[in-house]
């Protein structure tokens, strides 16, 4: 796949050009990027950089009213930029992004935790029983299994007992890279012992980072936009993340079980009313919540649910820890809160 040399094309064709007199020469350098990426997309299907750079010259040609038929011949470019755009960006999504579009990227928030209990990216929240295992995620970049296990016996609660995540191979960034955490051993590297993405130019744009050891890291997956954060709280594991809406959309109809993407099956959801006979009193559950999560939304009513049917009060970490990924990663802060 070439996208990197169209890129580095259009990025020295255009970076002398500025203000309003630019118009002809930008439009001419833009159909000859245009006709770049059409000459090298065989070979270039499935690859998210070619992708942006097709949706980004779609963009800016209405942007500046270019015509697509007309000379294509780039206008002489200036000598070459040591830091161009090829060596220093296609591993930055976000800058990446930013330059194509002029714009940051749009992004997303799904979390699962505790009984489980999922929030899609789009928002809506669930109580799920599904035992065994299960995708979270299931697209062109990422999939992510949860495995979950009954919170105590006979219980028809479920919460995630392992947590696999593949970050897919990526030609110019990454090799493919497994990442497993299950409990009481949630480690600071991949599978093969390393913490980065490889020896390829751009490995440093996947990076575990230890933010409590044993219990809680965060991985950031910088060339597709992407942040996790992977946790251990009382008998259970958690999963955080915020990624590019580009990345939460790259699948087919043949991966439509993604429990990040519509939650979890009608047959699968649980209500959050602790009714019947709990291993702790549903009031001492709520005033134990009520110290950690003093906002009386979903996390709480899933704080109250876990610690009702799991008779552990650590639980209140779980749903304590999931709202402050949330509030890191929600790109909109009012969002936070889900009243049900």
């Amino acid at each position: 796949c070439k996208i990197l040399r169209c890129n580095s094309d259009f990025v020295a064709a255009t970076l002398h050009l500025r203000g309003p007199t630019r118009g002809p020469a930008f439009c001419t350098a833009l159909r000859s990027y245009s006709l770049c990426t059409r000459r090298t997309s065989r070979t270039c299907r499935g690859d998210l950089a070619f992708h942006s750079a097709v949706h980004g010259i779609e963009d800016l040609m209405i942007q500046n009213n270019c015509s697509k038929e007309g000379p294509t011949a780039p206008p002489r470019p200036p000598a070459p930029n040591p830091h161009g755009f090829e060596a220093l960006d296609v591993c930055d999504y976000e800058r990446s992004f930013l330059y194509k579009h002029g714009r940051p990227p749009g992004f997303q928030h799904c979390a699962a935790f505790g009984d489980p209990h999922i929030r899609t990216f789009r928002d809506d929240f669930h109580t799920c029983r599904v035992e065994g295992s299960w995708p979270l995620l299931d697209n062109d970049y990422l999939f992510v299994q949860a495995t979950s296990s009954p919170v105590a016996k006979g219980s028809n609660a479920t919460v995630t007992s392992k947590l696999t995540i593949i970050f897919k191979n990526m030609k110019e960034c990454i090799d493919q890279k497994v990442y497993q955490a299950e409990l009481d051993n949630v480690p600071s590297a991949f599978q093969d012992g390393s913490r980065n993405g490889g020896a390829r130019p751009g490995g440093s744009s996947l990076a575990i980072w230890e933010r409590s050891p044993g219990r809680h890291v965060e991985i950031r997956a910088a060339y597709i936009g992407t942040t996790i954060a992977v946790r251990q709280a009382a008998r259970q594991l958690s999963f955080s993340i915020r990624a590019a809406e580009e990345v939460t959309r790259a699948f087919t109809e043949e991966q439509d079980l993604q429990l990040c993407v519509g939650g979890c099956p009608h047959s699968q959801r649980l209500s959050r009313s602790p009714g019947g006979r709990g291993r702790v009193p549903a009031e001492t559950a709520r005033a134990l919540c009520r110290e950690m999560l003093p906002v009386e939304d979903v996390y709480f009513q899933s704080c109250v649910f876990d610690v009702v049917t799991s008779g552990d009060i650590n639980f209140t970490m779980a749903a304590h820890g999931a709202l402050e990924d949330a509030r890191l990663f929600l790109p909109d802060a009012e969002k936070l809160h889900i009243f049900q």
